[in-house]
């Protein structure tokens, strides 16, 4: 049981893994991206975000530091000039690991590494995200007071008085369409009581 253990020696010795995480870090430069196993990675990362950093500072010296690391002319320009304008404003993490599954030979666990800044599909997603939180909409309290003029508001109350003599009108016609039918079932009572009369007077 290794205890204290550091880093990840992944299964080789110092030289051969100085010069494995060299070639990495050459790789993800040039091409901003690169398939490998989630530990390899995770070593990488480790190993690549200094030189990021350095990077920042286009001295004779970071220059000849990082080249000490990479064994990489192409790298090297590369890094200095394309990739350090990118992360100019970037405080670090300048990496992403994504993971992909396992392999299907040896099972083991596969991810992608990639510059942060160089990835465009998710720059513009956040920039779609930027624009739609922009766009909610909030509550109005305060434009209505300041912006609403007062013409609009006396509108409904000018509608209101208008349409009240029409209900009036109409109660009052409900009010004699009542009476009459009420006089109707009076007249059509005393009829009615005046052929019973006569009915008795003719059977006596």
């Amino acid at each position: 049981m290794r205890h204290g253990k550091k880093f990840n020696h992944l299964g080789r010795n110092t030289a051969h893994r100085k010069a494995m995480l060299s070639n990495m870090a050459t790789s993800l430069i040039l091409h901003k991206r690169i398939k490998t196993t989630l530990a390899k990675a995770k070593a990488l990362r480790v190993y690549v975000e200094p030189l990021v950093t350095r990077s920042k500072s286009d001295t004779t010296h970071d220059r000849r530091m990082v080249f000490s690391y990479l064994q990489s002319k192409e790298a090297v320009s590369e890094l200095f000039g394309v990739v350090s304008e990118k992360v100019a404003d970037r405080p670090g993490g300048y990496t992403r690991i994504i993971k992909l599954g396992t392999r299907l030979g040896d099972n083991a666990e596969m991810c992608m590494i990639e510059l942060v800044d160089f990835n465009e599909h998710m720059l513009s997603q956040k920039a779609d995200s930027k624009k739609a939180e922009k766009t909610t909409r909030r509550s109005r309290r305060g434009g209505k007071k300041a912006d609403a003029p007062a013409a609009p508001a006396a509108e409904p109350v000018a509608k209101a008085t208008e349409e009240a003599p029409v209900v009036e009108e109409t109660k009052e016609e409900v009010k004699e369409t009542k009476a009459e039918v009420k006089e109707e079932t009076k007249a059509e009572d005393v009829t009615e009581d005046k052929a019973a009369d006569e009915a008795t007077e003719e059977k006596e």
